[in-house]
């Protein structure tokens, strides 16, 4: 709101800047987002030359309306990501319809429900070899060895990636998706370890290619678009896709459930009680990890009065709409009871998450194990890092001590 001075003038309160590169940003975007929904919708990034709709409303219009936002550039603002070129490490995320259907049913029934629940087993498996281990030590990172490790492992098991592998496949992918403060350049570690990732990804086709298995990449090998064999370089930007996808935004979604559960003890003791789903659901409204996908603007359109140009790059802030008050009262309310049907944390429309019944379970699983066997927990915060990506919100680590439950009398 503007101030009047003692001598009369006007003073204009600052605007708030969102720069998705920012460190302040990613420590807490919601009081911007809520000026931005406020005040400036459309926001227009002068230095960074793109826009941002932060409403509920004007982000499930533009997810749902490829044909006007378009994916053709890819999903991220990084030069190094963005324009036509996208596709070569985005797949069919960079891809419109009917293109991007016909690469994205290639999947066949892996990832759809009746599959998910066959997988329910193993991914109780993995999350239990896990989490038992650590369980043994006084205290633990409950970010980088649980909560990221489970759906990686749920992934590179599915891919094909032999367990001894695992670690080093997130490690990598951490550093991939790293970024430093106010720059949109991927530094030299990040470039390097997106470089062994390639490396990796080429090998293991290659190895399909020669010797098939029951896996997802050989599915993927043998699978027909057009009637026509992926490439190398579309089984390796599949791979990137899957396995960088899950790593980041699954592993960070259950961090953040914890870290949220910590800061309201209400929620931790219902959730580890019982309630599981009803956190990691409210958890993916309140801090989804996934804050900002962009999108290419295939025609000149007005938008609340403004008008935004044919070619402009437009970013889609579903963190920001999921805290929209004409959709979710009290948004700032971390609150279980409530329905959280229409948040847009897996999106909607053509893009909406494949991956996202895989996620949802996973989600409830990891919460559901540990709360089997832990009554109780502190976080050490001063000994915590929040990762820092334009696109992403979580924890890298996440120190906790654990309170056990008592153990069952024989």
């Amino acid at each position: 709101m503007d101030a009047i001075t003692a001598d009369g003038f006007t003073e204009r309160a600052a605007v708030p800047e969102y720069d998705p590169f920012s460190y302040r940003i990613h420590e807490d975007p919601y009081p911007t987002y809520a000026y931005m929904r406020e005040h400036a919708s459309p926001y227009r990034n002068e230095a960074r030359d793109f826009w941002a709709l932060s409403r509920y409303d004007d982000v499930l219009s533009a997810l749902r309306n490829p044909a006007l936002y378009s994916s053709r550039n890819g999903i991220s603002l990084e030069p190094d990501l963005w324009g036509p070129q996208a596709v070569e490490t985005s797949f069919f995320l960079a891809m419109d319809p009917p293109e991007h259907g016909v690469m994205r049913r290639l999947l066949g029934d892996t990832f759809k429900p009746r599959w998910v629940r066959s997988a329910e087993p193993r991914v109780r498996e993995l999350t239990r070899a896990r989490l038992l281990p650590l369980l043994e030590r006084p205290t633990f990172d409950f970010a980088r060895d649980f909560a990221a490790a489970v759906p990686n492992d749920v992934m590179c098991d599915l891919v094909g990636i032999p367990a001894a592998d695992w670690d080093q496949i997130r490690a990598d992918n951490d550093l991939l998706n790293h970024q430093e403060d106010g720059t949109d350049v991927r530094s030299g570690e990040a470039i390097a370890a997106g470089f062994r990732l390639a490396l990796y990804y080429v090998s293991l086709v290659n190895e399909r290619r020669r010797r098939p298995a029951e896996d997802l990449t050989s599915a993927m090998i043998a699978a027909r678009a057009d009637g026509e064999p992926l490439t190398d370089s579309q089984l390796v930007a599949f791979l990137f896709l899957l396995i960088s996808a899950t790593n980041e935004s699954t592993g960070k979604e259950v961090g953040l459930a914890w870290y949220h559960g910590w800061r309201f003890p209400d929620v931790a003791r219902a959730g580890l009680n019982g309630r599981a789903t009803d956190w990691g659901n409210e958890t993916l409204r309140y801090d989804p990890p996934n804050q900002m996908v962009a999108r290419t603007l295939t025609r000149e359109t007005e938008i609340h009065g403004t008008r935004v140009p044919e070619g402009a790059r437009v970013a889609l802030l579903p963190g920001s709409a999921n805290r929209d008050t004409a959709v979710f009262p009290d948004p700032d309310r971390f609150d279980l009871d409530r329905d959280t049907s229409a948040m847009l944390s897996f999106g909607h429309g053509p893009h909406f998450c494949v991956g996202a019944a895989l996620a949802r379970l996973e989600i409830t699983v990891l919460l559901e194990e540990a709360g089997k066997l832990i009554s109780d927990y502190d976080i050490d915060l001063d000994g915590a890092r929040a990762i820092h990506s334009p696109h992403q919100r979580g924890w890298a680590t996440l120190p906790t001590a654990v309170t056990h439950r008592p153990r069952p009398i024989p």
